[in-house]
């Protein structure tokens, strides 16, 4: 099993999140958005994993959200995942993602990550 972590160091819950999946020994492969941001068809097909709108993957709090000028309908997924592609910083974090089994949480608490882990 590997599991694929949107991190970023910068934020406890992210290292929190981390710290369990590292303690649990699972194969982890580590996402820095920040440098390195996933592209729009990766924010959607990770949505579709949550059973989520790529709406819901936004942190409406953080600055960059709050002064867009360019914000796309909420409702069209595809314009919105390139958007956060473009602003990396309002995207949801943690998101931890098994891919082989098409699931993922978004780690907040973190203590969600655990149910990627244990069936």
């Amino acid at each position: 099993m590997s599991l694929t972590i949107y991190h970023n160091p910068r934020c406890s819950k992210s290292r929190q999140a981390l710290s369990i999946l590292e303690d649990s020994g699972v194969d982890t492969i580590v996402v820095e958005y920040l440098k390195a941001p996933p592209g729009g068809s990766e924010i959607e097909s990770i949505a579709e994993m949550l059973g989520l709108n790529v709406s819901a993957l936004l942190r409406k709090g953080e600055q960059a959200y709050k002064d867009a000028a360019d914000l796309p309908p909420e409702d069209d997924d595809a314009a919105l995942a390139a958007w956060i592609t473009r602003h990396p910083s309002v995207l949801q974090r943690p998101i931890v993602v098994d891919a082989g089994a098409g699931k993922a949480v978004i780690g907040r608490p973190p203590e969600r990550v655990r149910e990627l882990i244990s069936p």
